[in-house]
């Protein structure tokens, strides 16, 4: 098993470069989520108050709660396409991954 073809060597170094692929999605699915989480709870608590305000730079400004709720509705639907999408790419490459796999696996026993 010491002499490993070619192609299951090629294989195999895909499949690492898919493994870590695969990591780099799921750190920025993590990312999207955590802001998704406070976004969410920024609407909420906009929800609760009479005044709101809004970051700008290094400065709070005041800003009518229509306005803010609506950027903050805004900001959430493009993270929820983003985590969408980066759960379609993992889905991908998971599938492709696990038939790469299989691949190797018969390649290696038949040697």
């Amino acid at each position: 098993m010491a002499d490993v073809s070619k192609e299951a060597e090629g294989k195999i170094s895909q499949l690492q470069m898919m493994e870590q692929s695969l990591q780099n999605l799921t750190t920025q699915k993590q990312q999207f989520q955590l802001q998704n989480t406070e976004v969410e709870s920024a609407l909420k608590e906009v929800d609760k108050v009479e005044e709101a305000y809004k970051i700008v730079g290094n400065i709070l400004v005041l800003s009518k709660k229509v306005d803010l709720k609506k950027d903050l509705d805004s900001k959430k639907e493009i993270l929820d396409l983003r985590i969408k999408n980066l759960e379609k790419q993992e889905n991908q490459i998971r599938e492709r991954t696990s038939k790469l796999q299989e691949e190797v696996m018969k390649e290696l026993k038949n040697e």
